[in-house]
């Protein structure tokens, strides 16, 4: 999701990447690569923007470790602004930029973006944002925060259950289920302007509702027809549509990329599995997810490649397969998953101390790291892209 951002950043440098086939022998290996972990130094920084620094280089796959062992040294100063320099393995800059505005934090964010832009050939994800559930005691609510947990804001103060925020397209508003009314009822939430109404308020379930990629249409499951099925309307409710008739439970739908199928979690013959369906209908089509038991909660990596979901195996097991099927890979215990913008890093909770915590994981290299608790349990995260 693309949010508005009143912030600006100036280059005080040139910004570019050097051109390595021209020097015999020269091989620049961005980071992933072979699913190794790319090494960087850091040094001239302090406090919070070393700190910010070192988190968003790690969950997009670099290493910290000392100059004479970096593929790419990183070297500036935090004195009243953020200033940054990169070098290569031959000792070119290809990176130098000073920014201004905003916090030194966000500028910290912005300098590591461009440093995963300029080493890695891909946009970073240091400005995104992620939406949350947050439960203490009984009081239950929605909130949004940075992707790595920082200004994190309450969007909900209702008191009630609350559950499955995901954000609205490329609008900065969510949608989210509340028991506020009784029965589960899908809302529309403005985040600009606080302004909220009811999306889906049909007797019986209304849940989990999940935004196409362009925002025009949202898929949920209803139980308003008897059984527990997968739905999709336009963005303003009108032409809703019944895209399964099962009398075994279907949940968490999510979209392919490209808008034209919804992924989901059904259950055939008394057995859970993921499925998919064509957004203007027709057969259900299961996704093979080989030597993994239980799946749900799937997401769709914004590149199309990937599948990410929870096996339910005695534990909660975040695993992926390809899009098309095949066989699942075990990546990390937790549920929850959901991708960040660059199909690379995934946010999920796992179970600490009788709670629930957000993690993110870099996929290629299992780097984990904990995000920073907004007090009692965190749970079903959604990464806006």
């Amino acid at each position: 999701m693309k949010l508005k951002a009143a912030w600006f950043f100036t280059a005080s440098a040139l910004m570019a990447l050097a051109t390595f086939s021209a020097r015999a022998g020269a091989k620049l290996v961005v980071a992933g690569e072979a699913g190794g972990a790319v090494p960087v130094s850091i040094s001239g920084f302090t406090g919070e923007v070393a700190q910010v620094l070192e988190f968003d280089l790690f969950v997009q796959g670099f290493r910290i470790t000392t100059p004479e062992a970096a593929q790419f040294q990183i070297t500036g100063s935090n004195s009243g602004n953020v200033v940054g320099r990169v070098t290569n393995p031959l000792k070119e800059t290809i990176l130098s930029k000073s920014y201004t505005g905003a916090s030194l934090r966000r500028q910290a964010h912005a300098f590591a973006d461009d440093i995963v832009q300029v080493t890695a050939g891909r946009k970073g994800i240091g400005l995104t944002k992620i939406a949350f559930k947050v439960e203490t005691g009984a009081n239950k609510e929605i909130y949004i925060a940075d992707f790595d947990g920082h200004n994190a804001q309450a969007v909900t103060r209702d008191g009630v259950n609350v559950a499955a925020p995901t954000w609205a397209g490329n609008k900065f508003a969510l949608y989210y289920v509340t028991y506020k009314f009784g029965n589960p009822v899908i809302l529309f939430h403005d985040l600009a302007s606080t302004e909220r109404r009811t999306f889906a308020g049909f007797p019986g379930s209304n849940i989990s509702p999940a935004v196409s990629p362009d925002g025009r249409k949202v898929a949920m499951i209803l139980s308003k027809d008897g059984a527990t099925d997968l739905y999709v309307a336009n963005a303003d409710g009108s032409d809703l549509r019944r895209l399964t008739k099962s009398r075994e439970d279907e949940s968490s739908p999510c979209w392919s990329p490209d808008g034209q199928w919804i992924c989901f979690a059904a259950k055939i013959d008394a057995r859970r599995s993921l499925c998919k369906v064509s957004v203007s209908g027709g057969p259900v089509q299961r996704i093979q997810t080989a030597g993994v038991a239980n799946p749900t909660e799937p997401d769709w990596s914004p590149d199309g490649n990937w599948i990410i979901f929870t096996a339910q195996m005695g534990g909660f097991e975040i695993c992926r397969v390809p899009a098309q099927g095949g066989t699942a890979e075990l990546l990390v215990s937790g549920e929850d998953p959901s991708w960040a913008p660059n199909s690379r890093t995934v946010v999920f909770a796992r179970r600490a101390g009788g709670s629930r915590r957000l993690s993110l994981l870099d996929v290629p290299t299992k780097q984990t790291k904990d995000i920073p608790r907004i007090s009692g349990s965190n749970s079903q995260p959604s990464w806006a892209r």
